[in-house]
């Protein structure tokens, strides 16, 4: 029976892809469009035009095929795919610029980035990089850091141990077993799992393209662990995985370092196992800022015929007859109707379903169930610093750090959690340091002499909740009770960097109440949680780009997983899904063509 079950799993699997390969319709992904490389626009004039294209009802071109809500990097992967392949496309953000957490914004004097702090897995002919180079026609560049990607620092003062993290196909490996000598099997089977994670997650994206009950009789049935062990990653834990491996506390925590407010012990493993192999083969930095990638993706959007609009904020998704049909946009007292056969929403899955559908939809039984299994994530506090000197004279570099209290990640955040509002901000845990300004080369000449650092950190929404709705005049106790957190904060870092402090200009913190305004629920930027219930193969199928309501569609984070390479794939699902087109499978070709071509080269 157990070989038939196998049988039955590769056929079906073979039979899929030789129809996709010999049968299906190619689209134009498959061919290289790639435009010759132009010079890098520094005008910030030039740049507005494209990022911040006010909204107008009288721009909107007619007879319009898709509606995208947001403009963050999911909802324009989509519009951008969908543009190409001949979609009139109209994306509206509510914002007065464009490209979600791929914004910067000025204060005082300073230019930040939003979020962004650097990707992984766009080295040349990677997925992601040929993704990128199909929806900017190759003009989005980017530059590769210094190989020591990370500095995890566990403990303070005198007791603090310091391990490092560098890039490298067989590099990062060999340098962590040099560092964990005593665990050198564990290192390796770690490894391992991250490989196995990294290949196979298509494999967990499939379930979304696959047909629900098709996705439920595989899982049902046990084919799929007979396939590959990467389902098993899924439903274990973190800190299940990392225990059966080693006992060593510091290993453990090395491995969690990206810590996005899910505990190792509530965390799938797949998740922790790919966001450790993401910077394998280097980490890379746009030139020019995060910025950049929305200017790009933006102005081949415009190239196709769509349209990016900013001061639209949608205040609801018009239903008609069980399907969408287009959007109502509110500005001021007025609202403008504007409808079109696809809306999709990159808006969140929680602004969607609880937002923006009429009431009565919302109460349905099966958009309730959509949300079933999701709940959101933690909010985020960040300090944004701005110093009056360069990175050499302040003895930076493009490694990130990130400082943790202990090295028992599981116990500290749940010590920190449940500490009271008077407590938390004596009681961080763990802080991520970046400098933008190390990262970007193009910095020194777009800046010179300033330079910026992004710090984050998790909080409870909770803390802030009782200043959410206080007019800015009331609200000198929430700036008092914001900056001992900020303060906190940098006095942690300038323990590593002692010459920060005389430099500083400008300390900006930013809480879950005032998340830039991009309207994260409860400052949730990651938005639904990457828990264990979520990543169970089941629900990992049942969260899909189609919802229960026709025609109307998810993009982003929500789809695949968090983060940004998370949202590229979730717009990559989202446009497929449209289409009733595997895109994945024509950039797939087309990237085996590019290192196929390659390798005549080097020949």
């Amino acid at each position: 029976m157990r070989w038939l079950l196998i049988f039955l799993g590769w056929f079906v699997d073979w039979a899929r892809g030789t129809y996709w390969y010999l049968v299906g319709k190619r689209s134009s992904l498959c061919k290289t469009t790639q435009s010759s490389s132009g010079p890098q626009d520094v005008s910030q004039a030039t740049k507005d035009a494209v990022l911040r294209q006010e909204f107008s009802r009288d721009a909107i071109q007619a007879n319009l095929d898709v509606i995208v809500i947001g403009s963050g990097l999911g909802g324009l992967t989509a519009a951008a795919l969908l543009a190409k392949l001949g979609k009139r496309v109209l994306v509206l953000e509510q914002m007065d610029q464009a490209g979600g957490l791929c914004q910067s914004f000025k204060e005082k004097g300073f230019d930040f980035d939003m979020a962004f702090h650097g990707l992984g897995q766009v080295h040349e002919n990677s997925l992601l990089k040929v993704t990128f180079d199909q929806i900017t026609d190759g003009q989005l560049k980017f530059a590769e850091l210094e190989p020591h990607v990370d500095t995890v620092v566990i403990g303070k003062g005198q007791e603090a141990k310091k391990y490092t993290i560098y890039s490298g196909k067989r590099n990062m490996e060999a340098h962590l077993k040099k560092q964990f000598p005593n665990d050198a099997k564990a290192v390796e089977e770690l490894f391992k799992i991250t490989k196995i994670c990294t290949e196979k997650i298509h494999m967990l994206c499939m379930l979304k393209v696959f047909p629900l009950w098709f996705a439920r009789v595989i899982l049902a049935t046990g084919i799929v662990d007979l396939i590959s062990p990467i389902f098993k990653y899924a439903r274990s834990s973190t800190a299940d995985v990392l225990r059966s491996l080693t006992a060593n506390k510091d290993l453990q925590t090395v491995f969690c370092r990206f810590f996005y407010g899910c505990s190792p012990k509530n965390a799938s493993c797949v998740i922790n196992a790919v966001l450790f192999h993401h910077f394998k083969r280097g980490a890379f930095y746009p030139k020019g800022g995060a910025s950049e990638i929305p200017y790009h993706i933006i102005k081949f959007i415009q190239r196709h015929g769509g349209q990016v609009m900013v001061r639209a904020p949608v205040s609801d998704i018009l239903v008609e007859k069980g399907a969408a049909c287009g959007v109502t946009v509110t500005r001021g007292d007025s609202e403008v109707t504007i409808n079109a056969p696809v809306v999709i929403s990159n808006a969140g899955v929680f602004n969607t379903f609880q937002k923006l559908l009429p009431p009565e939809i919302q109460t349905q039984p099966e958009i309730l169930e959509c949300l079933q299994h999701l709940k959101l994530s933690r909010g985020f506090f960040q300090v944004f610093a701005g110093f009056n000197g360069t990175q050499e004279e302040l003895g930076i570099t493009s490694t990130n750090f990130r400082l943790f209290k202990n090295n028992d990640i599981d116990a500290m955040a749940d010590e920190y959690f449940n500490s009271s509002q008077e407590a938390a901000p004596d009681n961080i845990p763990m802080i991520y340091i970046s400098f933008p300004s190390a990262k970007d080369p193009n910095a020194k000449d777009r800046f010179p002499g300033q330079t910026c650092m992004v710090i984050h950190t998790i909080v409870k929404y909770e803390w802030f909740e009782q200043w959410k709705d206080l007019p800015a005049a009331d609200q000198k106790a929430y700036e008092d009770y914001k900056m001992r957190f900020a303060n906190n904060i940098f006095d942690w870092a300038c323990e590593h960097f002692p010459k920060l402090r005389e430099k500083v200009a400008v300390l900006h913190a930013v809480s879950p109440i005032n998340m830039h305004g991009l309207g994260a629920p409860r400052g949730a930027m990651l938005s639904a949680d990457h828990d264990l219930e979520r990543d169970q193969p089941l629900n990992i199928a049942k969260t899909r780009s189609s919802t229960p309501i026709k025609n109307l569609y998810l993009s982003g984070q929500d789809v695949f997983s968090n983060g940004y390479a998370g949202a590229v794939h979730g717009g990559i699902i989202c446009a497929s899904t449209v289409l009733g087109h595997v895109l994945y499978i024509d950039l797939m070709l087309h990237k085996r063509k590019l290192k196929e071509k390659a390798s005549k080269k080097l020949d």
